[in-house]
């Protein structure tokens, strides 16, 4: 479980990375927008088929993990790590997989006709930004599984 855990943090972090570098180099839709649909596209297989695969075997083998184990039942970096990871997974839906999916569609519907082009506001910085927030939550779960720190137990 572990191996596929962390084969899973891998590619997933390995996509937010390339979706970083990818909305550094895309174009506004009014400059170019062939390219902009294209870049969107490519942005678009990233979460399709590694980004949100890579997710999905994070947690599930993390959960299977903690659930095989039962040293990791009572062990507060896992606990942490579970916690942290749940928002992993839901901040990658709301913020990196739907967002990046509309924006490819979108995207394909202008250069299609189907849209106006001026209808698309593409804001790269929050992009960013909201993937380097993941990116920081998902290296604090390697931190964690990593370093395995001894959490004091808390008065009930």
């Amino acid at each position: 479980m572990k191996f596929l855990h962390t084969m899973g943090a891998i590619g997933m972090m390995g996509a937010m990375a390339c979706l970083v570098v990818l909305l550094g180099m895309i174009p506004q839709p009014s400059v170019s927008l062939p390219l902009y649909a294209e870049m969107r596209a490519a942005m678009g297989a990233i979460v399709r088929y590694v980004f949100f695969p890579s997710l999905g075997l994070t947690l599930i083998a993390g959960l299977l993990a903690i659930a095989i184990n039962r040293a990791l039942h009572s062990a507060g970096w896992a606990l942490a790590k579970l916690a942290s990871g749940i928002l992993v997974f839901e901040w990658g839906f709301a913020a990196v997989q739907g967002p990046m999916q509309e924006a490819a569609e979108e995207a394909a519907r202008a250069v299609a006709g189907q849209i106006d082009p001026a209808t698309l506001a593409p804001n790269f910085g929050t992009e960013q930004g909201a993937i380097w927030v993941m990116l920081g939550v998902a290296t604090v779960n390697v931190i964690l599984g990593v370093w395995r720190p001894r959490f004091t137990n808390l008065p009930d």
